[in-house]
């Protein structure tokens, strides 16, 4: 079951970031007609109805299972790219948004809490930071060869690369039909106490887990801003369309590389040196708006890869099975509603001032969301 489970897993992330409508997404809804602000406004929505379903999402895999939550999961990001392949206009965007969404928050935690619960079916949880980081990989190496194609077929016209994701996205629906509920998952119990137990443990009770919560959201944060000022920041200085698909797909691949190899630096301790080179990174990114600010986010994408597995194993340690999607989700809920809440006033300030103004109040932010957060993680293992 082990084995079934985890490389049905592994191919729905590659299906699932086959997104080659990722690297001209930017000029896709450009195309028709949206402003930057309205683009950014779409990705709130879409943030906002991941946040909104985000903790329920993760209630019900607990509840009902996990297989039936990603089943869920596959039936609306399908739908979502239904409409925007056959619709257009901001209103019509913004319900595939909302579906899209709904999808993403269903999957989110559903996923990781099936393979962990997986491994400790197999007594092999120890390894999943290694497994977790080779699917992590998967995704980005899928992205990144969509990056390609994406890239290359907008040349020719500009839709095709979201008709044939439309298609793509359909094949994952059988193989989450094909998934196995693993014994581990013991389910909660159907009342709103339940949901109100995990939260107050989570985020009150258990202080190094709500630090642990809170600094790789903001982590999630800065990584997911930079996946949507890239585009812009491509245009910003004046690098051609045809080589879009080439760097997203580079940024992708740098991100796999580091996410299959986090395993080798998954010392506690290398949590605090990535923020600094995060934090480093995005102060230098707002002065430099350059071909030399490509260094940056390549930089930024490479942490990316390694903190994300090493970060889900840390919190994953510290909780049970029984709540475990429900906190995996809390997690991507605080990443979904901050950026739902600063993605409009990202792009609304890149359209009235600029795009470097843009990217220096998000390096403020990142700078204080991460240094407290490391802050308060450093005083609790001083304190143990």
């Amino acid at each position: 079951m082990r084995k079934h489970n985890i490389i049905k897993l592994h191919i729905l992330k590659g299906i699932s970031w086959f997104m080659l409508s990722m690297p001209i997404i930017v000029i896709f809804f450009q195309d028709h007609g949206l402003s930057l602000a309205q683009i950014m406004q779409l990705q709130a929505a879409y943030s906002l109805s991941v946040a909104i379903f985000e903790i329920p999402s993760g209630y019900i895999a607990d509840l009902f299972g996990r297989k039936k939550t990603i089943v869920l999961s596959t039936l609306f990001s399908f739908f979502g790219f239904l409409i925007f392949s056959f619709f257009s206009g901001f209103n019509e965007f913004i319900i595939a948004e909302i579906c899209v969404g709904i999808g993403g928050s269903l999957m989110s935690g559903s996923d990781t809490a099936l393979l962990y619960d997986t491994l400790i079916e197999e007594n092999e949880q120890k390894t999943y930071t290694r497994v977790e980081g080779k699917n992590y990989a998967i995704g980005n190496f899928s992205e990144s060869i969509a990056g390609i194609v994406g890239g290359l077929l907008a040349v020719n016209h500009l839709y095709l690369p979201v008709y044939l994701q439309t298609i793509i996205l359909f094949f994952s629906i059988p193989i989450s039909l094909s998934l196995i509920e693993p014994k581990a998952n013991k389910k909660l119990a159907l009342s709103f106490q339940s949901i109100k137990n995990v939260l107050y443990f989570s985020l009150i009770k258990n202080l190094k887990l709500k630090w642990l919560i809170i600094f790789s959201s903001f982590m999630g944060v800065a990584t997911l801003s930079i996946a949507w000022l890239a585009q812009p920041f491509f245009q910003e200085i004046n690098i051609p369309i045809l080589y879009f698909g080439l760097l997203w797909a580079l940024l992708n691949l740098t991100a796999g590389i580091s996410s299959f190899n986090s395993h080798k630096f998954s010392s506690k301790s290398n949590i605090f040196k990535y923020s600094i080179i995060m934090i480093v990174s995005f102060i230098l990114l707002s002065l430099y708006q350059s071909l030399v600010g490509l260094i940056f986010i390549f930089i930024i994408y490479a942490i990316r890869g390694l903190v994300t597995p090493l970060l889900k194993n840390l919190i994953n340690i510290n909780i049970s099975s029984e709540k475990r999607a429900t906190i995996l989700s809390i997690r991507s809920f605080i990443i979904r509603i901050s950026f739902a809440t600063l993605a409009p006033f990202l792009g609304l300030i890149a359209d009235k001032k600029s795009l470097q103004y843009s990217f220096f109040i998000l390096t403020v932010i990142i700078i204080i969301t991460l240094c407290l957060s490391c802050f308060k993680l450093y005083k609790l293992d001083k304190k143990k």
